[in-house]
């Protein structure tokens, strides 16, 4: 880019320990990467807050950013205030904030609607850039292919999906491309429509790199309380790839007094773990996964395959900071910010949005799941294909 690129952000609410925060901040005050105090080679111009109340961080920002102007509205944040988009770059933070939930518990944020009136701006002028979208596409699955097919329509760049996939890993090793593997599986914790998302990007982003690339997913099925037991039981998924994830865990809660990390019985699993949910699914290569939510015995996600002709399973965890330095630290923000970066100055996402478009869509898939008893869903609109990138985008610092 032959100027230094200026960056809209658009974000439901900008308080101490946001998403918003986490990301913004570090555009704005630079952040620590490669053994420096890197700030980025781009300014933050314009932001646009859908919701100001207690403990909102804007107004000092701004006083103490002076190139950084709140708007009103989303179209005068990217035109900053004309009548054409003015900016090189969009940051959409929508996550956290005081927003309905539906029946099914989803967090109805506005994602969507935002990118809508984005949009607006890029069709108006006839000129888009590339975009940035914090988490999950949508809670709705029709409107986040509508975003992706928007993109691909308009022909910007477009980048999605959470810190996981980007973060330390330990070790730190990657699923070696054109890997044969046999079965996956993905062990967190945290709640559905919201950590369930960081759980599949942990496992899809060492899967899409075996053998044939992704080739999409043709079903899911949930599992809950005594269904996942059951499930358990029944060898439903590997429990030796349970087992080798929950080792990666440093978080993982002793079952008995005495020594550090005592593994559990199965009996000791029921007494820790009050509601266990799992999401199984089958790709259309015959790759089965499963990810795991284990609330109560771990915090942080770890990651379990078996790899054709190899004894051992390849494990690893997507590592964040140990509560309670996670939320205040949160360094894993700053690949993912790292990236984002890169994809506003070369015009090219550094990861593919087919990643995030899927996860978007087995996250959908997995709340109608347990929404309709746990049933299994036929899932053939996830028929979603892309290869892997060869370089991967972990961060090894």
């Amino acid at each position: 880019m032959s100027h230094r690129p200026a960056i809209a952000a658009i974000t439901t609410i900008y308080h101490k320990y946001s998403h918003t925060q986490h990301i913004v901040d570090r555009f704005l005050e630079g952040y620590g990467w490669a053994g420096t105090h890197h700030h980025p080679p781009m300014d933050l111009v314009s932001l646009y807050v859908d919701q100001v109340g207690e403990g909102d961080l804007s107004r000092d920002r701004a006083e103490r950013f002076p190139q950084m102007k709140i708007y009103p509205s989303i179209a005068e944040t990217l035109t900053l205030g004309g009548d054409t988009l003015a900016v090189d770059g969009v940051l959409l933070v929508g996550e956290h904030g005081e927003y309905p939930a539906n029946e099914k518990g989803q967090r109805l944020y506005p994602r969507y609607e935002m990118y809508q009136e984005i949009v607006k701006v890029f069709e108006a002028g006839g000129r888009s850039v590339p975009v940035f979208n914090d988490k999950h596409l949508s809670w709705n699955w029709d409107w986040a292919r509508e975003m992706y097919d928007t993109a691909q329509r308009l022909g910007f760049a477009f980048m999605a999906g959470s810190s996981l996939p980007v973060t330390w890993r330990t070790p730190s090793i990657d699923m070696p491309l054109h890997a044969e593997v046999e079965e996956a599986v993905g062990v967190g914790y945290g709640g559905v429509d919201s950590y369930d998302v960081h759980a599949l990007e942990t496992i899809q982003c060492m899967v899409e790199r075996r053998k044939g690339g992704e080739k999409g997913v043709k079903w899911l099925q949930a599992y809950r309380g005594e269904k996942f037991w059951q499930a358990h039981h029944d060898r439903v998924w590997s429990r030796e790839l349970f087992e080798a994830a929950l080792c990666r865990s440093h978080t993982l809660k002793p079952a008995r007094d005495g020594f550090n990390h005592i593994f559990p019985t199965i009996d000791e699993l029921k007494r820790i773990v009050t509601d266990p949910i799992a999401y199984t699914y089958e790709h259309t290569d015959g790759l089965r996964c499963t990810m795991i939510l284990m609330n109560g015995l771990i915090e942080d996600f770890n990651f379990a395959a078996r790899l054709k002709g190899q004894e051992a399973p390849l494990s690893t965890q997507m590592y964040l900071p140990m509560p309670p330095a996670r939320s205040s630290l949160a360094n894993f923000f700053s690949p993912q910010v790292n990236n984002v970066e890169q994809m506003f100055l070369t015009g090219k996402p550094t990861y593919p949005l087919e990643r995030t478009l899927l996860t978007t869509g087995l996250t959908a898939a997995g709340v109608d799941s347990l929404h309709k008893d746990q049933i299994r869903l036929e899932t053939p609109h996830l028929n979603i294909t892309y290869p892997a990138p060869e370089t991967s985008t972990f961060w090894r610092y």
